[in-house]
């Protein structure tokens, strides 16, 4: 009975001993990647920046205390399942502002959430837009990545848009991802809680605005 608590006691010493090296090979190792990966992360989210406003010199984030309020202004006008990360001023080499860049996340992918940045000029025309995360489906959903669909959000004007699965009949309309009719208002409905909140608070003359197929995913 003695030898028996014995390798009992022994073997849990061992794989105490062993938990304890695993997990401070395993500190070691994201301490090791932790830079890199902010690293790349952050080179991701200024390359989505510049997508979206290629004319800009840098960018500078709004008092960060402001994306609360923001979202808080969104889900006001009816979309609740759309936040705002963090709204940065799109500015010229001399520091003059030429629009913005809304950073939002949509809760409303067939996927799950769908993370983007989209630029807006001071003249409320919007210079498209750049996604970030997605997990939405390869060859469906995905294709909101792809130019057929982007494009439509490149160069039209602040306002509420629709998605159709047809044709456009309408300057304000979108037409879908075939199959993808989800991915397609989710990305849809998210632009059109930027514009609402750039209209509100952003565009020129406003406090706070600068002068000058459901069946399918």
């Amino acid at each position: 009975m003695e030898n028996k608590s014995s390798s009992l006691v022994k073997d849990a010493l061992i794989l105490a001993a062993i938990t304890l090296v695993a997990g401070v090979l395993l500190g070691l190792v994201y301490e090791i990647t932790k830079a890199p990966i902010a690293a790349a992360n952050e080179a991701a989210t200024q390359a989505a920046y510049r997508e979206v406003f290629a004319d800009a010199d840098s960018f500078i984030e709004l008092e960060p205390s402001q994306a609360e309020p923001a979202t808080e202004f969104i889900h006001s006008q009816g979309y609740e399942k759309v936040d705002i990360d963090n709204v940065l001023m799109a500015v010229d080499s001399s520091k003059v502002t030429l629009g913005y860049v809304i950073t939002l996340t949509s809760h409303e992918g067939y996927g799950g959430d769908i993370t983007f940045s989209m630029g807006i000029t001071n003249e409320g025309t919007m210079n498209g837009y750049s996604i970030t995360d997605i997990s939405e489906t390869a060859g469906l959903g995905m294709k909101s990545k792809e130019e057929k669909f982007m494009s439509q959000f490149r160069g039209i004007p602040v306002g509420e848009y629709s998605v159709t699965k047809s044709s456009p009949a309408g300057e304000f309309e979108i037409e879908a991802i075939s199959g993808a009719t989800i991915t397609s208002r989710a990305m849809t409905n998210a632009v059109d809680a930027g514009m609402a909140y750039f209209n509100n608070s952003l565009a020129v003359g406003n406090d706070g605005g600068e002068e000058g197929g459901e069946g399918n995913e």
